[in-house]
């Protein structure tokens, strides 16, 4: 244990107190009976702790190259985390994805594991759901009095969310059988509900009278968002302008692959006919969970011992099916595994026959060698990397996102989509993608829409031209995804943008590695370098996978990316 080190875990284990629902999404132990409290003064001791550990940071001497990229990765959260309090960028607090309601709803999902739930955990968090959404309401109001208020989009979204976790709730004292404990389960919920109802309430009767309707947040919010996201600062029009391009270039070779199955045919037929194609169909949740649980074992039973080493304990993925709004998600396991790593798919209509053609390459980029491999490694590496490196993947989407893009495109380098429909499926995520750049930084600079392009050219991006663009331009649907896809963007700016651009930074780092190596270049041993670095911003991702590999990182003693594979993980196949 080194004083760095140390102070990591000191962080992990105060952050965690702190912030509990960050805590279970982080895979944090100890804390599962407990919610975030929302409230001001907690908001503030989390900001004081960022603060006061980012001072014992600077303060911390670091030897050799492992800890000078410890210390490097702690030191630009931490410092984000402070320009972020001081900018007041989570004063408004709702959003999309991964706001308040959204990481109460995860923490509770998380906990019932069926049959293996631990009911009386489950219990304690459905208690705190209340007190979570108070603090929430207090939070919201003292910014209020400060003239700041979410816009009017995010507010109803989340007045809907808690609308739509009533009906979860509901349903999950359901497993714990009869008795005592089920009586205690029921009131727990209907307190949580009651709660619900009138947090709704407050949020479309109340709050949504004080929303702005402009949703842009200009660029220098823009850009706290993009170091907060991916840990870079980007020119952000030459980076809209390289979005065009690139999304240009995907349709192009989506065409192709569109081609190859349907010659002569329109893209958007050609689609069409694959979602109702019956041998690209699965009707029924079970089925559709069985399905895409095989997809998660056989990339890993194929993957295991050729491109990759998988270590015992991540070669189980729980693929569980979601009934809310939103994409498929990955959760990592627990630090102490006792939460196996989590496919979340989200199924709106279960009883509709689920088109299956798009779904291997998401499997890939959720599953292996995605982000369970990804992080799972990351998790078990107690060798190289601290307890703050190991946990932080939720705090670096750039690194985690873009290598769940850059597997995707590694599949397919590897032949694994075969299929031309499936392939087809992977190009269409690519597109997708690429336009979440356009989207997410011309809505939120509200720039114009380039000559050339065919779409509305000139005019300034609205919310409206957004749906029509993905609608007819990227192939989105049904309406409320694309619905949910443009809310998506316009509460969290820059995340949207980390898949594109962090599988950029993964691709430009492999080809640098490829031309320093020449003929030596391994790319399985460049993976598990990149691996054995653990989660960081997007800058220092680059600076490290491009630095001549010698005794180490920065050319010191204690290589991180040995050729072995860490401690923790020898021994475990």
């Amino acid at each position: 244990m080194t004083a760095l080190n140390d102070l990591a875990d000191r962080y992990v284990d105060e952050l965690a107190v702190l912030d509990p629902c960050l805590a279970a999404a982080m895979g944090i132990a100890g804390q599962d009976g407990r919610l975030t409290d929302f409230g001001p003064q907690a908001a503030h001791a989390r900001a004081e702790l960022a603060r006061r550990t980012l001072k014992a940071v600077d303060d911390t001497p670091v030897e050799g190259g492992t800890e000078r990229i410890a210390a490097a990765v702690l030191r630009e959260r931490l410092a984000t985390e402070v320009a972020l309090a001081d900018a007041g960028a989570h004063a408004t607090l709702l959003e999309t994805i991964d706001g308040p309601v959204q990481r109460v709803r995860q923490a509770v999902e998380v906990l019932n594991q069926g049959g293996d739930t631990e009911w009386d955990v489950l219990l304690a968090r459905l208690r705190a759901v209340p007190g979570a959404l108070a603090g929430l309401r207090e939070s919201l109001e003292a910014a209020r009095r400060g003239g700041r208020v979410a816009p009017r989009r995010q507010v109803v979204r989340n007045a809907r969310e808690c609308r739509s976790m009533r009906q979860y709730l509901a349903g999950v004292p359901a497993g714990c059988g009869d008795g005592v404990l089920r009586d205690a389960m029921e009131k727990a919920a209907a307190d949580a509900n009651e709660a619900l109802t009138g947090f709704a309430a407050y949020l479309s009767e109340e709050l949504a009278a004080d929303a702005p309707d402009l949703d842009a947040l200009g660029p220098d919010r823009y850009q706290l968002g993009v170091r907060e996201f991916l840990g870079t600062r980007l020119d952000l029009e030459a980076t809209y302008a390289w979005g065009w391009d690139e999304l240009a270039r995907v349709q192009r070779e989506t065409a192709e692959a569109a081609a190859q199955i349907a010659p002569g045919e329109p893209v958007p037929a050609v689609l069409a006919s694959l979602d109702s194609d019956p041998r690209y169909q699965v009707t029924g949740t079970a089925a559709f969970r069985d399905w895409i649980q095989g997809l998660a074992d056989g990339a890993i039973a194929d993957l295991d011992g050729t491109h990759f080493e998988i270590p015992g304990p991540l070669r189980r993925i729980d693929c569980r099916i979601s009934h809310t709004d939103g994409p498929a998600l990955y959760l990592a396991p627990s630090e102490d595994l006792s939460r196996p790593g989590t496919v979340w798919w989200t199924l709106t209509d279960p009883d509709a026959p689920i088109p299956t053609w798009t779904v291997p390459s998401t499997m890939f980029h959720e599953g292996v060698p995605g982000h369970h491999l990804q992080l799972g490694v990351t998790t078990l590496n107690t060798a190289a990397l601290n307890r703050f490196q190991r946990l932080s993947c939720e705090l670096h989407p750039g690194h985690c996102e873009g290598w769940g893009l850059y597997a995707e495109r590694l599949m397919d380098e590897l032949g694994y989509f075969a299929d031309p429909a499936h392939r087809l499926g992977m190009l269409v995520g690519q597109r997708w993608r690429a336009a979440r750049v356009v989207l997410d930084i011309g809505l939120h600079l509200r720039l114009p829409i380039p000559a050339g392009t065919g779409f509305h050219e000139g005019r300034k991006w609205t919310p409206r031209l957004g749906r029509e663009f993905l609608t007819e331009r990227c192939g989105l649907g049904p309406p409320g995804f694309v619905e949910f896809e443009i809310d998506r963007y316009l509460g969290r700016p820059g995340q949207a943008i980390a898949y594109k651009l962090g599988e950029k930074a993964w691709l430009e780092a492999r080809d640098a590695a490829r031309r320093r190596d020449g003929a030596a270049f391994d790319l399985k041993q460049f993976h598990r370098h990149a691996l054995d670095l653990g989660p960081m911003g997007l800058d220092l991702l680059r600076a490290e996978l491009t630095r001549q590999v010698g005794g180490g990182p920065g050319g010191s003693a204690g290589r991180c990316g040995d050729a072995s594979a860490p401690a923790s993980v020898r021994g475990r196949r």
